[in-house]
């Protein structure tokens, strides 16, 4: 098995890349920080391991993450990690911005590099269905006032990939597609500095994940008390959930 894993510096991309190395996977893995790629190399002596380090919000990504596929000798999975999400109660706009650049315009490159290169090898090898997975939130189920951009942008990554599979069926070629939404996992995403329910390890999330992909489920919530939260979430008519507090800091 071959898999891309754009977005493995740190937190749950690099934990869930490791799962893969352990297991005898030929990983490419991807991230701004050579430092972490490099030293992720280190932690798996013995493994396939190729690393590539680039910014998702690149003019020349998708031309860097086809360059890591090509080293990997192709991919059967290209799992999306990379994202940036903070609190941001005061609405400062750069934090604002920067997130939908990095959710939004990266994750379009990538996105759409993969299903690229997914439709061309579909085409070239009959049979061959390629697997485009990415890591969303159980936040994109309603929009958050603590956090404005990072909300609606994982909503915006959860339906981007819907449309997606839809075209992948419009095109004529098979391609499997997995949304990760996980409740609040222990990463640098996470403030230090706040208590947050229900908060996860970031291996005990990254194995559930790990046995998603494996599965190549359509969607999985991570982990099944965040399934319920997001279907009570759903629920709860919109003039009542502007009218709720959240979680307090």
């Amino acid at each position: 098995m071959r898999a891309i894993v754009i977005g493995a510096t740190s937190g749950i991309g690099r934990a869930v890349a490791g799962l893969m190395a352990d297991e005898g996977w030929t990983v490419g893995i991807a991230g701004r920080r050579r430092e972490m790629l490099e030293s992720f190399e280190a932690e798996h002596p013995g493994a396939d391991i190729r690393i590539s380090d680039f910014d998702v919000t690149a003019e020349d990504s998708p031309s860097r993450l086809m360059e890591l596929i090509g080293r990997t000798g192709g991919a059967d999975l290209i799992f999306i990690v990379s994202g940036v999400g903070k609190q941001n109660r005061e609405l400062d706009p750069d934090i604002e911005l920067n997130t939908v650049k990095v959710n939004c315009l990266g994750y379009v490159r990538m996105a759409d590099a993969a299903f690229r290169y997914f439709r061309e090898r579909s085409e070239s090898e009959p049979g061959f269905r390629g697997h485009l997975a990415i890591v969303s939130s159980v936040a994109g189920t309603k929009g958050m006032g603590t956090g404005p951009a990072y909300s609606s942008t994982k909503r915006f990554q959860s339906t981007y990939l819907d449309s997606l599979a839809q075209l992948s069926r419009m095109n004529g070629f098979h391609l499997d597609v997995t949304d990760i939404r996980p409740g609040f996992v222990r990463t640098d995403i996470l403030s230090r500095d706040k208590n947050y329910p229900m908060l996860m390890a970031v291996q005990y999330a990254s194995e559930l994940i790990f046995k998603a992909l494996k599965r190549r489920r359509r969607r999985a919530y991570i982990d099944w008390r965040f399934a319920l939260l997001a279907f009570l979430w759903s629920i709860v008519p919109q003039c009542l959930w502007e009218r709720m507090t959240g979680f307090k800091s």
